[in-house]
């Protein structure tokens, strides 16, 4: 991960540099200590809209498409669905996330 570049956030600069492997390691660094199924479900539905529409899904678009409730995906990424979700999809920092 050392050729990696993150912005002062910890959101990966070049997403087109994300692997699974990267998935995991950003996520160990956020206290999830393995992704399971349901992660990897939200993670395909953020980068596939990312590769798409060139930005995250918003979080009703995750909920539809994965069939997870809002509660599921802050308990699955703590850190919510911009700051945990996107970062371990390796998105670059999504609009408005502070």
């Amino acid at each position: 991960m050392s050729n990696l570049e993150f912005d002062g956030d910890g959101f990966l600069i070049h997403p087109e540099a994300w692997t699974e492997e990267v998935a995991d390691t950003i996520a160990k660094t956020d206290g999830i200590e393995a992704l399971t199924d349901k992660h990897w479900s939200i993670i395909r539905v953020i980068r596939q809209n990312y590769e798409e529409k060139g930005m995250a899904p918003m979080v009703r678009v995750i909920c539809k498409e994965t069939g997870l409730k809002l509660k599921d995906i802050y308990e699955l990424f703590p850190l919510g669905p911009a700051r945990g979700a996107c970062r371990v999809a390796g998105l670059p920092k999504p609009d408005g996330c502070v």
